[in-house]
């Protein structure tokens, strides 16, 4: 396994500045000011297809910022789930003939080899969705009990019209939500639903997927109940800061804060932050059109340090195209640093971007900079994760 590279510390008596980062939900770049301990949940693989650049720049993303929230002094404790039973995992595994937890297990294990690879902060906690079938079946009984959710059809459904706040993550207004909804798996045309928005907590199985018992008959957990039984059994009732890719906005995000929320009376998130994706010849990179770039080939011709770097040259925030051009510059880019070799050279200027909505752009340019004067930069890299 590789040595992590050092996170350099911020002096205590700097008198700094706060970092700012964009807030989803509240459409503006705003303060981000948490305690000593941050804590942080992304939404992890479904582990059928993993681990392509989508992938890593949105976990690249949360790892520069947990480098930043270091260096100021906190500490950080980012939980990033496995979610092992789901629609598409069950259908891949159909397809593929073999038992759903053996291809969880599989591509599990590549993800983790890629992300130990990139020289990622090991996360604090990495829980599986399975593991939270009694949290799961609680959280629903308490939503029943507060008649936030109904049961039809042998299903078990929240329902949106009990949750005023509903859409307040996303603003998206209601044809750009059910266009959404019927695009990522929210099954706008189920004739049990009162509102084609509402989705769904508990439903049966289908013949060879797995169930588990529960007072409304045996079956397995929705989506979006997962991720809200994992973060707040891990974490908090309330956490800090909640991420993933802008694809999960609506409804995977939406439905978690409606949930949530609605269990406890309190709010789930106190900022939201989202990656935009990455496109491949003008598309989205994604599984289900198959325009995918895998980190695991990439590997095999380039240095780790110079894919993070391919990715970190982007806004987290900009939607931008993977070319064959990127790794070969990123690449060169690697060696003009690895030639610069160790110092202070660019770290003021690193600071002064990350804190800047995580302004990796900006950063990278200043290393450039430091790196072209003589300088060199070996505590600038370590904020990027980048070990000089």
């Amino acid at each position: 396994m590789a040595t992590l590279p050092p996170v350099p510390t911020e002096p205590e008596s700097v008198n700094i500045e706060p970092l700012r980062l964009y807030d989803t939900a509240r459409r503006a770049i705003v303060a981000f000011e948490p305690g000593p301990v941050v804590t942080i949940y992304t939404c992890g693989i479904t582990p059928y297809d993993a681990t392509h650049v989508g992938h890593a720049a949105v976990y690249l993303g949360y790892d520069v910022l947990q480098r930043r929230l270091r260096d100021r002094g906190h500490e950080t404790r980012c939980v990033r789930n496995v979610t092992d039973v789901d629609d598409d995992l069950l259908r891949k595994a159909r397809e593929l003939g073999i038992h759903y937890l053996d291809l969880a297990a599989a591509e599990t294990a590549r993800f983790d080899e890629d992300m130990i690879a990139l020289e990622m902060l090991p996360s604090w906690s990495e829980p599986r969705a399975t593991s939270a079938i009694p949290e799961i079946r609680s959280f629903i009984g308490t939503l029943m009990d507060q008649g936030n959710a109904y049961q039809a059809g042998g299903a078990v459904y929240f329902d949106i019209a009990s949750f005023d706040k509903f859409g307040h993550v996303s603003g998206y207004d209601r044809p750009t939500m059910l266009a959404f909804a019927a695009e990522r798996g929210g099954k706008v045309d189920d004739p049990n639903k009162r509102d084609p928005l509402d989705f769904v907590l508990w439903q049966p199985s289908a013949e060879g997927e797995p169930a588990w018992e529960s007072l409304w008959g045996p079956g397995r957990p929705g989506w979006h109940i997962e991720c809200s039984a994992l973060a707040m059994r891990e974490l908090a009732d309330t956490i800090d800061l909640h991420g993933g890719g802008t694809d999960l906005i609506f409804p995977h995000h939406e439905g978690e804060a409606a949930q949530s929320e609605a269990a406890t009376g309190k709010p789930f998130v106190r900022h939201w932050m989202h990656q935009a994706m990455v496109r491949m010849d003008g598309e989205k990179m994604s599984k289900s059109l198959g325009n995918l770039v895998f980190v695991s080939e990439l590997r095999k011709t380039f240095d780790t340090r110079a894919i993070r770097l391919a990715v970190v040259g982007n806004h987290y925030r900009t939607e931008w195209e993977w070319d064959d051009q990127i790794m070969p510059a990123a690449a060169a880019r690697l060696d003009r640093w690895l030639a610069a070799g160790e110092g202070k050279g660019g770290l003021d200027e690193c600071r002064a971007a990350l804190d800047n909505d995580l302004d990796t752009p900006a950063a990278v340019a200043g290393i450039d900079a430091a790196a072209e004067s003589g300088e060199g930069v070996s505590e600038a890299a370590a904020l990027l994760g980048v070990r000089i």
